[in-house]
């Protein structure tokens, strides 16, 4: 086996895990160079990998609605240096010309007594209850060193979780292998026939109920909408997304607010569901089934959705991780990549981009797309640490010293500036083409699918 045939392993076992036809992986070839940067694990090549195989499931998608069969699938050519700018599209944004808010004074590695723990706190609800549950003097990073630095590792996870906040003792081991993808229900029924689609756009006419947050399910709807979807994202209005979060994610779709503990918000809710085509939902396990809104009883009730779950730990997570909250930062903690990536002292690190988040986003996107090639009626999940788990048992197929040896990539010819509801944006370029314009502002939107 040579290196090329070597790297390409990685395409062919996603494509294998989405259950596309093995021949298919011949179909996609890369170009040009797309290195994030060294390391011990192959994230060049979960990059490429997804990003190619979700091009091959809008080439099927294409074909099929042209009169083709599941199975055909065009040639198809992925420049690495776009998604190596798209897998880090955070870090490319201009707001009016100011760099983005990432990661808040509160979010990061701590030193406890006996290990590390890494925090998420860059939602003001989130850092409230990390403030509380440790009873922090003042919600600041010296208030928070000490803190965690007098306790054991598990012990501030236990109390932040316990507080409702988000913190993860950092894994000196891989977490349990999980599955990439999951086809977990199958009704047998159609969706709506699509009929044809404009050549590029193998999603036009299909309508996404977006029920997602932060960057893994915003980047399959924002991909899903660049190739024709009606992507249309619903948020409750007592839980505001970050501006700079939704000016990255927010391309390709429409945004709206509804409350749906008040009767008329549900009603609205309702006939999306009914008019949907596609739902894809970001909430942890067990919470959207409260609202009866879980994949079984969507497709109970309409069998021929297509319903795509996410969530971060993984369904096949030990309890009680399966039913927790989590975010990229946190599952590389939590399975062992962070101190995979460490430093020689044992101080962790962390991947040369958030591609779990973005990795998997890719993922959904295909998932979804040869689900409606195949004519709907299924449910499918994906989770971050099924992600995570392909990525560090060397499922990606390459090795970190091939990656290493890699030229940088030149993220120039991949960015763009567009107007938005924000103000003008420079943006990553999507691997798959122009998004026909900027995102409005987050929530603003009428909660109506747009005439077919």
């Amino acid at each position: 086996m040579t290196i090329g045939e070597e790297r390409d392993f990685g395409t062919a076992l996603a494509w294998e895990a989405l259950g596309g036809a093995p021949e298919a992986v011949g179909r996609v070839r890369y170009t040009g160079s797309g290195n994030l940067g060294e390391g011990p694990l192959p994230v060049r090549e979960l990059a490429r990998a997804t990003v190619g195989v979700c091009g091959l499931a809008a080439g099927e998608l294409g074909a099929v609605r042209a009169g083709g069969a599941v199975g055909d699938v065009p040639a198809l050519v992925v420049d690495e240096a776009a998604v190596a700018t798209a897998f880090v599209s955070e870090r490319h944004l201009r707001v009016a010309g100011r760099a983005p808010v990432t990661f808040a004074p509160l979010s990061g590695f701590w030193r406890a007594a006996d290990g590390w723990v890494r925090t998420h706190a860059n939602y003001p609800h989130h850092e409230a209850a990390l403030a509380r549950a440790l009873r922090l003097p003042s919600p600041t990073p010296e208030a928070l060193r000490a803190a965690v630095a007098a306790r054991p590792a598990v012990e501030v996870q236990e109390l932040v979780y316990g507080a409702g906040g988000l913190a993860v003792a950092v894994a000196r081991r891989y977490g349990d292998p999980q599955p990439l993808v999951e086809t977990v229900h199958t009704t047998g029924a159609a969706g709506r026939p699509l009929g044809g689609a404009p050549a590029g756009r193998p999603v036009a006419g299909v309508r996404v109920l977006d029920l997602t947050r932060v960057i893994a399910g915003p980047v399959a709807t924002r991909t899903l909408g660049l190739l024709g979807a009606d992507v249309l994202r619903i948020d409750p209005p007592g839980l505001p997304e970050a501006d700079d979060a939704y000016a990255d994610t927010g391309f390709g779709k429409r945004s709206a607010l509804l409350d749906l503990a008040r009767a008329g918000d549900r009603a609205v809710f309702e006939g999306l569901l009914a008019g949907a085509d596609v739902v894809v939902t970001g909430y942890r396990p067990g919470a959207l089934e409260r609202h009866g809104l879980g994949a079984r009883d969507l497709l109970e009730r309409w069998p021929g959705l297509v319903v795509a779950e996410l969530c971060a730990w993984g369904w096949r997570a030990p309890e009680p991780w399966a039913g927790r909250r989590g975010f990229d930062s946190l599952v590389q903690a939590g399975y062992g990549i962070a101190a995979a990536c460490g430093g020689p002292d044992g101080t962790p690190g962390v991947l040369p981009a958030q591609a779990l988040d973005h990795g998997t986003g890719y993922l959904v996107a295909a998932g979804v797309m040869r689900a409606l090639a195949g004519g709907g009626g299924r449910g499918l999940r994906f989770s971050l640490a099924g992600t995570g788990s392909w990525l560090v048992r060397g499922s990606a197929g390459a090795r970190a010293e091939d990656e290493a040896g890699a030229a940088p990539y030149a993220a120039e010819p991949w960015l763009r500036e567009t107007a938005s509801g924000y103000g003008v944006l420079r943006h990553a370029a999507s691997p798959f083409g122009e998004w026909a314009a900027g995102p409005s502002r987050w929530g603003t939107d009428r909660a109506v699918w747009l005439p077919r």
